[in-house]
């Protein structure tokens, strides 16, 4: 019997270990070690940071559901990796061995690249559900007393899409509030120009966002270099093409939200062959770590290459597709290596997104990620607010239940008559 370890508890983690455990069958014991035993479905955090959902409606202690999978759930933080002994320390002292290890950690937002940014700062976040618990209480606030927003993306930011929905949330919300001809806003970001997303642009994504955000009467700043966020002011540089400083920018602010950049979490950090500078985990095309062969990663974790170079850094994006996919490949590629078998699958790596507008939505698709692609269509309509709604309850409905789920981007792009969903294998 092998003792397999799923670290990180978020939409990747629990994914992996509902369906670790549907390919590997019962004989093998599985652990999921995550932060807390509170799961939180973070593509809702927009909704939470504006007060459109309740904290429950969008979080679940997970013991009971993974533990009726004959899993068992450790809810304590890693403090440390120590991959050439096999052994997970946790924060209360404790020691985990196991057999396979499955990083699923997600990222450390990494605030501290700018200073005065974060909810231990001056501006708001929506990267985890008790930063958009804390946005809610700040916007609250705020509604006492209107004033300018700024919303963006910092650079080396490589998650556009939920700054994008909250600052459109925010603008429907503030409509709705008949408030919105009393806050000026601006949409900061690090991107090269309006919808490039981390992946150099899908389809019409620029013309697209742009006539959002012009219908909506929001100003942007692509290009944007963050210096520093002070009490009332967002700091930044404006860069032309060649990566020169062409402006520099105060923009005054009574409320902000800016999505930082991403690194690795401390427990894997520096370890030799098994993450890049930034902490992020290395893989081969089957999920698998190179020097550590028993270790496999999956999601935001993982590392990936930019897509192209920007004048101002961008990271690429891990969308939900993409990340159902390599989960998928894992859970084949773990089975196959417990039966004896060569590991095969890989990964598709295709992406879709799905961004909420508030009262309308923007969906793109790039398959596969990276240029030249098979297919590349962006477009925008009330069916992506519905469907985000829908999944929503979806999701929260199935994982309350213990069991494993599609993710709404595999449900959407069947809808359109695209098929190459599976993880692909070596003989293919």
């Amino acid at each position: 019997m092998a003792h397999i370890i799923i670290l990180g508890a978020g939409i990747g983690g629990m994914s992996a270990a509902y369906e670790i455990r549907e390919a590997v069958g019962r004989e093998h014991k599985i652990s999921v070690v995550g932060d807390g035993p509170m799961f939180n479905f973070t593509p809702s955090n927009p909704w939470l940071a504006i007060g459109w959902r309740e904290p429950d409606d969008i979080r679940l202690d997970v013991t009971r559901p993974v533990e009726s999978k004959n899993m068992h759930f450790v809810p304590t933080a890693a403090r440390k990796l120590v991959p050439e002994e096999n052994r997970i320390e946790l924060d209360d002292g404790s020691v985990l061995d196991y057999d396979y290890l499955v990083i699923t950690t997600g990222p450390r937002l990494a605030f501290e690249r700018v200073p005065g940014s974060g909810p231990d700062a001056f501006s708001q976040s929506v990267c985890t559900g008790p930063h958009a618990e804390r946005a809610w209480q700040a916007y609250q606030e705020f509604l006492q007393k209107p004033g300018p927003v700024v919303v963006g993306a910092l650079q080396g930011a490589s998650c556009f899409g939920p700054a994008y929905e909250f600052a459109m949330i925010l603008d429907t919300d503030l409509r709705r509030r008949k408030l919105r001809d009393r806050v000026p806003m601006t949409f900061v970001t690090s991107e090269p120009y309006i919808g490039h997303m981390g992946l150099g642009g899908i389809g019409d994504s620029k013309g697209l966002l742009e006539s959002e955000l012009r219908q909506r009467h929001i100003k942007w700043i692509s290009n944007a270099r963050v210096t520093s966020v002070d009490q009332d002011k967002v700091n930044a540089e404006e860069l032309d093409d060649q990566g020169e400083v062409i402006r520099t920018h105060e923009l005054p602010f009574t409320y902000s939200m800016l999505i930082p950049s991403f690194a690795g979490v401390d427990a894997v950090q520096g370890i030799e062959g098994l993450v890049n500078p930034g902490g992020f985990i290395l893989i081969d095309e089957h999920q698998r770590n190179p020097a550590w062969p028993n270790i496999f990663s999956a999601g935001v974790c993982v590392a990936i290459p930019p897509v192209e170079v920007t004048p101002v850094p961008t990271g690429a994006p891990k969308t939900g597709l993409m990340i159902e996919s390599m989960v998928t490949a894992i859970a084949h590629n773990l089975r196959d290596e417990l039966a004896g078998k060569p590991v095969r699958r890989r990964a598709t790596w295709n992406a879709l997104c799905l961004a909420d507008m508030g009262d309308t939505g923007f969906a793109f698709i790039a398959l596969p990620q990276i240029p030249p692609r098979n297919v590349t269509r962006s477009m925008t309509g009330k069916w992506v607010h519905l469907a985000k709604v829908a999944y929503e309850k979806y999701f929260m409905r199935k994982m309350r239940k213990g069991k494993a789920y599609p993710a709404y981007e595999r449900i959407v792009l069947e809808a359109f008559g695209i098929d190459r969903l599976k993880p692909e294998r070596d003989d293919e």
